[in-house]
Order: C-alpha cells, then sequence, then structure tokens
C-alpha cells in the first residue's frame, strides 16, 4: 500500500473539497474486479488508468471503462505511434504510483491525461486514488475536471458502444 501516494491524491481533491470522498477499504481494489466487488458495482463502471510510453520520454495515460481494452488500432490513429505499455517501475517512476492504485490524480509529473469514450456511457465511475485499497465515485465532467484531462477520445474496444445498463444490473448496484 502506497500511503504519499493516497496522500497525494487526497492532497489534489483539496482543492475542490473533495478529499473527504476518497473512500479506503480493507479488502484490495487492485484490478478491475476486485474494486467492483469492493464496491458493489459491475466492473465496467471502475476507471481504469492505463499508461503509455509517449511520443517523448514521458507517459500518456488513459482512462477508459474497466471492460474495454486499447484497440492498437484506433490508438496508432490518434496518436501516431504504437501503444506501448509502461513496465510497473515505469509507471511508479511517471505517475508516482504503484499499479494497482494508479489514477490520473496527485501526480509525480505533469503527464497528458486522456478519457476514452467507453465511459460515458456512465452517470459516475470509480477510479482508483493511488493505492491498492482506494476508490471515489465522480461524475464524467468531474473525473474530466479533477484529472484536467486534455480530450475525451475513442481508442477502446471490447465494450458495446450506447450500451445503458439492463433493468437487472441497475436493480443489482442500487
Amino acid at each position: 500500500m502506497n500511503k504519499v501516494s493516497l496522500e497525494s491524491v487526497k492532497t489534489h481533491f483539496k482543492q475542490w473539497n473533495r478529499d473527504m470522498d476518497v473512500m479506503e477499504f480493507q479488502t484490495s481494489s487492485a484490478t478491475v474486479h476486485q474494486a467492483a466487488d469492493t464496491i458493489g458495482v459491475i466492473p465496467a463502471r471502475i476507471a481504469k488508468t492505463l499508461s503509455f510510453r509517449g511520443a517523448e520520454e514521458t507517459a500518456i495515460l488513459i482512462v477508459a471503462a474497466g471492460d474495454a481494452k486499447i484497440d492498437n488500432k484506433k490508438f496508432r490513429q490518434k496518436f501516431g505511434f504504437k501503444a506501448r505499455m509502461l513496465t510497473p517501475d515505469e509507471v511508479l517512476e511517471q505517475t508516482g504510483h504503484a499499479i494497482g492504485g494508479v489514477c490520473p490524480f496527485g501526480l509525480k509529473n505533469n503527464l497528458e491525461v486522456y478519457l476514452d469514450v467507453s465511459m460515458k456511457r456512465f452517470e459516475t465511475l470509480y477510479p482508483a486514488c493511488g493505492s491498492s485499497n482506494s476508490a471515489i465515485e465522480l461524475s464524467k465532467d468531474e473525473l474530466f475536471q479533477f484529472s484536467f484531462a486534455r480530450e475525451w477520445i475513442d481508442v477502446c474496444k471490447g465494450w458495446e458502444e450506447g450500451e445503458k445498463p439492463t433493468k437487472v444490473m441497475q436493480q443489482i448496484e442500487g
């Protein structure tokens, strides 16, 4: 568990008086499925942060729905280079967060953050908060604002565009 990383995220949220909204859990929320089980939502509502090598020496972060996967062709069309994920050591060096707690908040370096449209089908999402047992519930607009995202992009596959949660899923969640 990375206490320094968690504290940097809480400090980040203080500017909007949202630091007290960071949830800390007794169980791990390091993977999409662990986070979904811990929070009690479908995996798609977990906003996962993926770290890639940028065109320069710095990383770029893409936040996507928990059920989405990077589409290499779309990624290359958008950024002009191949999608290459960072190693766990590089992620920690670039973001200040260890794998399992990576998020676009309280970053060690000033990195470009992009939000994938796979998340737009939900009112609220749950990104990690710097540790493997934390999260915060944010609206799409708050996620965009608080992450200082550059733009919404479409670089993922494996999720159904326009898919609304079914009544059964809404009952499970609610």
